[in-house]
């Protein structure tokens, strides 16, 4: 063991307030086991720090507390006479399970951490450090500290706007403050590829650059390519050098980085670089590797190799989402794979790729990672899943023995608007404010206690087509993470939105002042007015019969049913999103028909206004209707019409909300309304009657 002292040259700042069990003050994340009394200790000039554990660890140790400012005066020394902070790995720790977990006392001479290894030390470093935030004394108490989860991640998409490596460091920072400790970065898509590989320099020379800057002008542009050396080009990349020094930074940090290299899909740059992996071998336009292709596998295997040398995490993500297998059906190559494996269907063709994949990572010591579609046509054996498409993929996937990270797109994209989106800069929809992300559970109750354990990891994920700017990044990051990063450490019985809010508020403020960029909690705006209280109307609690479809299936499109029957007058109305699921969609292909419902209000009452709210988002082909017709009768044969709407449809791209509504004179029982609409979904929350 090396022991040596450290001398803090730390001013001595005011005294830290506390209660009689608690800190006034709680960092983030919340604690498993805490309890605080008067007495404190004063971190000073005259503090000296004390690290018990091998060499190789005190130095690293050592490197982190002057990062954090506290390594000033260094000199090695045995005495005892000033007061000291005490780091120490143990073979044991009481009530400490995990390798991450650490245990700290504090008297008034001393602070004392204790842990099974280094990453323990650090995180107990990390808590000192919030301590130490609110006052220079800080209150005796004791912690006993652990991860709910091994794997607390947050991803990059770094495909769409290239962020360079200060940028990748400065959220590892922050992320290490805050013990998150995966780092998944998305290095290919479409919009481009963005590591180095010297098998195929085309992936960095083509596939990289673009003759627009945002992910929006290109895509508006044809999404075409251009070479490194165009005086238009856009893009970037990190070579292995890059990668190799932003490994050497996460490690520090106790952060591993996992690659992720999109297949089969989402493989636009690849095919446009070598269009001999595509089904058609055209030079633009396929997103799917041809699978019937021996020459795609030989393709995937040198990267991967590659990117395996680099990268030290256990698992490599490989994507394997929203690939449309369109081009599979009628390609010769991938019909002669499927014949000759005996497979049933295309998606049984994608389970072969994953599963020749997984062997492939596994004959090389490591695990395969991807999103839930990779559960289609079979699981592999090994692999590990990504719950992006809510939580019963993944909740499945657990019941099923496969280890699970939840990070479902209703509570973990970050791309979604975090207030009003009239107050916002353009993200991509939805609307995901921190008290949402911080309501999930990533292991409900529902779950059998024996898959419980599988739930390894919660993520949070940011993609960024519509986020250009480093700023705008950090901006939909922070503080959202904050809120990810307590729901994947602190046990559940201890989190409380009320609580964390103020702490969430003075992390945030803390990184404001370190020059981050992060949304300002104080000033939210917060849901939709109509979204906070229910409303009281005649319809409400009526029975609505919906005339549409002829084919007897549900007239609402079976992704978003709301309250499905009751939905139209349950008095509930919906809020910036229809994420929410209090928003009730309809899309019928092929005609305009969208929504017709008669409401029996069961007596014949006097009438003065019928309306209901739509919205428009543009991006996900949410529109406005171009018709609305409203009528009204008393036998439920006759109708006369009170409103006849005509609206025009444009392609604004912000969200809009509009209500469609007659307002006048009337007698009736039934109310027909009907909408109409040239494209996409309509979403309507309720059929208001006054």
């Amino acid at each position: 063991m090396n022991r040596f002292s450290i001398t803090l040259a730390l001013a001595a700042c005011s005294a830290f307030c506390c209660a009689a069990t608690e800190p006034s003050v709680t960092p983030i994340p919340m604690r498993v086991e805490m309890s605080a009394e008067d007495a404190g200790f004063t971190i000073d000039s005259l503090t000296r720090v004390y690290i018990d554990a091998p060499d190789r660890d005190a130095a690293l140790l050592e490197e982190q507390l002057a990062a954090a400012g506290m390594g000033h005066a260094l000199r090695v020394c045995d005495s005892v006479d000033a007061p000291r902070i005490n780091f120490r790995l143990k073979p044991v720790v009481d009530g400490i399970s995990s390798h991450e977990g650490y245990r700290l006392s504090v008297s008034g001479d001393r602070i004392d951490a204790e842990a099974l290894s280094p990453a323990g030390l650090y995180y107990a470093l990390q808590t000192i450090l919030d301590l130490k935030e609110s006052g220079g004394t800080i209150p005796a108490m004791s912690i006993t500290d652990q991860p709910r989860l091994p794997y607390r991640g947050m991803m990059l998409d770094v495909s769409r706007h290239f962020r360079d490596k200060e940028f990748v460091k400065k959220q590892m920072d922050a992320m290490a403050r805050l013990k998150l400790n995966r780092l998944h970065l998305h290095l290919t898509d479409a919009a481009g590829w963005r590591i180095e590989i010297k098998k195929y320099p085309k992936l960095t020379e083509l596939a990289a650059w673009r003759p627009q800057k945002t992910w929006k002008e290109w895509t508006d542009n044809g999404a075409r390519y251009c070479n490194e050396g165009d005086t238009a080009a856009c893009g970037g990349y990190f070579t292995q050098d890059d990668i190799r020094e932003l490994l050497d930074y996460a490690a520090k940090r106790h952060i591993t980085i996992i690659p992720e290299i999109e297949m089969p899909s989402h493989s636009e740059e690849v095919l446009a670089a070598y269009p001999e992996l595509s089904c058609s071998h055209g030079e633009h336009g396929s997103s799917d590797f041809c699978v019937g292709n021996e020459a795609t596998f030989e393709f995937v295997e040198g990267v991967l190799d590659e990117v395996m040398e680099l990268f030290p995490s256990q698992v490599i993500h490989i994507g394997g989402d929203e690939a449309s297998k369109q081009a599979w059906k009628t390609c010769e190559l991938c019909q002669k794979r499927m014949a000759d494996e005996g497979l049933m269907n295309v998606d049984e063709l994608q389970s072969y790729m994953i599963h020749r994949v997984e062997k492939y990572l596994n004959a090389h010591g490591r695990d395969l990672l991807g999103w839930d579609e990779i559960m289609e046509g079979g699981l592999a054996p090994n692999a590990a899943v990504m719950s992006w498409r809510g939580t019963e993929g993944g909740l499945r996937a657990a019941r099923d023995g496969h280890r699970v990270i939840m990070t479902p797109g209703g509570y973990c994209y970050l791309d979604s608007y975090q207030d009003a989106p009239w107050s916002q800069p353009e993200a991509f929809g939805g609307y995901l404010p921190i008290e949402k992300v911080y309501s999930f559970d990533p292991v409900p109750d529902s779950l059998p206690e024996d898959a419980k354990p599988l739930i390894i990891g919660l993520q949070g994920n940011l993609w960024c087509e519509y986020i250009p700017t480093a700023e705008h990044a950090e901006y939909m990051l922070w503080p959202r993470m904050i809120a990810i990063a307590e729901a994947a450490w602190s046990p559940q019985q201890r989190r409380d939105w009320d609580g964390f809010k103020g702490r969430a508020m003075a992390v945030s403020d803390r990184m404001r002042k370190a020059g981050y960029t992060t949304f300002d909690m104080r000033n939210e705006v917060g849901n939709r007015k109509e979204a906070l209280v229910e409303a009281d109307h005649l319809a409400r609690g009526c029975k609505v019969t919906y005339l549409l479809p002829d084919s007897g299936l549900p007239a609402w499109h079976n992704g978003y049913p709301a309250s499905k029957e009751a939905t139209l007058t349950d008095g509930k109305r919906g809020g910036w999103n229809y994420n929410d699921m209090l928003w009730q969609g309809y899309m019928n292909t092929g005609t305009r028909e969208r929504l017709d419902v008669v409401i029996d209000l069961g007596r014949v009452c006097d009438l003065s206004s019928i309306g209901a709210d739509f919205m428009q988002i543009c991006i996900p082909d949410v529109w406005m209707p171009e018709q609305v017709t409203i009528s009204v009768s008393d036998d439920n044969k006759k109708f006369k019409t009170l409103a006849d709407i005509h609206h025009t449809v444009t392609t604004d791209a912000g969200v809009s909300f509009k209500n469609f509504g007659w307002k006048g004179s009337a007698r009736g029982r039934y109310i027909r309304y009907r909408a109409m609409a040239k494209q996409g979904f309509l979403f309507t929350d309720e059929i208001v009657v006054e």
